[in-house]
């Protein structure tokens, strides 16, 4: 693909798939979005101990908006939710689809592309829609967490009986098998991990504690702490929805502290999905500890490869079988 596409209008999608272990159905929802012409596969990580995937995909606002609603409708046909197990919370197989704006768009711009999606989702999967951030159409739904409180299995009773918990869009019975998504546009985030060298969750969860901003610790911080069975170590999990008020380095730091407080050491860090270049500035030389990275994480850095070609993306291999259609 031609460098020439970062010129033009450019969305970043970041959709979460509540699918970590079969390496056949997160390869087939990938493809379902590379297929459509226009997109930048950018990135796809996938956990077996959350039993989720994140997918990052960027490219012109209607290319966008087609590949989010192809790769969800996959999701949809692939996922059952009432067998579904995973530390991370959820509501449906395609969790949550936020609309990012990358270059000579704006976040209203997004919102807009927010609804056109839900809409489609809804009308083509047959999955109903929660609307967040800047595209939330109430004020109680401005937080992914509010929507997303109590999981697909009280949320496909409640949506019935509670008006509050209705989706947005379609419905108000969930989708059976695929649930609800969650659809939303947002300023660029970093979904950031540490891990712990201790078994002992309880930690993880007074750190997490500790440094979200809903407990009165960073801004924009939100955290929680799971349990890595996979591993046998405690995770603190967290997003960071301004890295400019609550960078990085800072929020790493804010958890070795405390895990120092605690006794524990620093088992490494995991970054999901791609890191925008003016936070890894801004951490200047801290060593995370990283359990896997190099340049090309960077998302400035992931574009220009894709848009040239030299960009392979893992777990779409060519042998695994396409899974799209059936």
């Amino acid at each position: 693909m031609a460098p020439g596409i970062l010129a033009g209008r450019l969305v970043e999608c970041v959709p979460n798939f509540s699918a970590g272990r079969d390496p056949r159905v997160i390869a087939a929802i990938a493809r379902a979005a590379s297929a459509v012409p226009g997109i930048l596969l950018l990135d796809l990580q996938t956990d077996a101990d959350h039993n989720r995937s994140v997918l990052t995909f960027a490219g012109p606002p209607d290319a966008v908006l087609e590949a989010a609603v192809a790769s969800a409708g996959v999701a949809a046909r692939l996922i059952d939710m009432t067998r579904h197990a995973g530390v991370h919370p959820r509501v449906g197989a395609a969790d949550v689809i936020p609309f990012v704006p990358l270059r000579n768009i704006t976040l209203e711009e997004c919102a807009a592309l927010a609804w056109s999606a839900g809409e489609q989702h809804w009308r083509r999967n047959g999955v109903p829609v929660y609307f967040y951030d800047a595209a939330a159409r109430r004020p109680d739904r401005t937080r992914l967490e509010q929507i997303r409180q109590g999981g697909f299995a009280f949320l496909k009773t409640a949506a019935l009986t509670e008006e509050y918990r209705r989706p947005d869009v379609g419905g108000p019975a969930l989708h059976p098998t695929a649930g609800a998504s969650i659809i939303g546009a947002r300023k660029l985030l970093v979904a950031y991990n540490v891990n712990l060298q201790t078994p002992d969750v309880a930690v993880a969860r007074r750190i997490a504690r500790l440094i979200r901003d809903s407990s009165g610790g960073l801004p924009g911080v939100k955290a929680l702490g799971v349990f890595l069975e996979s591993r046998g170590l405690a995770q603190v999990t967290t997003t960071i929805t301004d890295f400019e008020l609550a960078p990085v380095h800072v929020v790493f730091n804010a958890i070795c502290d405390a895990a120092a407080r605690e006794g524990v050491g620093i088992a490494g860090s995991q970054l999901i999905g791609l890191l925008p270049r003016q936070a890894l500035e801004m951490a200047g030389q801290t060593d995370f500890r990283w359990e896997r990275w190099d340049d090309s994480m960077v998302l400035e850095t992931r574009l220009e490869m894709a848009a040239s070609g030299q960009l392979r993306i893992p777990g779409l291999a060519s042998d695994l079988p396409d899974l799209s259609s059936e």
